[in-house]
């Protein structure tokens, strides 16, 4: 049986899914074809697919700890596995993600199908690659989808600005391409993009930093801050919520409801 399966993720088709959502609110459900989706929460105030990490999946201590406390927010949080994650889960040894366009293509694949489901808007992002991912998304989705939906936001934790100790190879070509609002919540010492180099790269206007004191790229202190992780998460969450819900004055109630 599977490593998902065996933690409680019910195995349903992509047709079912629309029915299994309707109740409860939050749930863990194996795609058939796709992977494994939790939903935490409970739309009250918007709804995110946030993807993981490059080298942790949505189990990871701080996703469940980062999805669990904007949940408590009133903000429904869609999280997912890539193949490579599902891989490293079943076998449980390490393997380092795809080429970045393969885990775009699987990203923009899950969304197609839970766009489809919901009623109201669906926002996107996820933590370091997975916000990279979310984020390369929203820059290519008009021109390679007009018929769609449009993304309404995304949401980044630790957005990975350039690898560590190479700060001139920057990924952020993409970023004027993007017309939704964004807010990346980033900690001051993330080796992916300290403060003191962000601050001085030309951003577009839709982009919104808000900076976790003393935080790295897990959003972890140092203890001499006085401050601890778990702290700066949950301000983190707190930003996010208040980000979103600014962002969706329009979204009712009743779009917690399926298409």
């Amino acid at each position: 049986m599977s490593h998902y399966l065996l933690s409680g993720y019910a195995e349903v088709s992509p047709q079912v899914l629309k029915d299994r959502l309707k109740y409860p609110s939050s749930g863990c459900f194996l795609v058939q074809g796709m992977g494994p989706l939790a939903v935490h929460g409970h739309a009250k105030f918007g709804r995110l697919l946030f993807a993981h990490g490059a080298g942790a999946g949505q189990q990871s201590f701080f996703m469940r700890q980062f999805v669990t406390s904007l949940a408590d927010r009133g903000i429904q949080v869609l999280c997912i596995d890539f193949p490579y994650m599902q891989q490293m889960q079943e076998t449980g040894k390490r393997r380092p993600p795809p080429p970045i366009a393969q885990t775009l293509a699987q990203f923009a694949e899950w969304y197609a199908l839970l766009d489809s489901l919901f009623e109201g808007p669906l926002w996107i992002g996820g933590k370091s690659m997975g916000g990279r991912v979310a984020t390369l998304f929203a820059s290519q989705q008009l021109a390679s989808e007009p018929s769609s939906s449009t993304v309404p936001g995304v949401v980044v934790a630790g957005y990975p600005f350039h690898p560590p100790k190479t700060p001139h190879k920057l990924r952020l070509e993409h970023w004027p391409a993007i017309t939704c609002p964004m807010l990346i919540l980033q900690g001051e010492r993330d080796p992916f993009g300290r403060q003191e180099e962000v601050e001085g790269y030309a951003l577009p206007a839709n982009a919104q930093l808000s900076w976790l004191k003393d935080g790295d790229h897990d959003f972890k202190p140092r203890r001499v801050s006085g401050l601890t992780q778990t702290v700066l998460i949950d301000e983190a969450t707190q930003v996010a919520a208040s980000f979103v819900r600014a962002y969706s004055q329009d979204l009712k109630e009743e779009s917690n409801t399926l298409v």
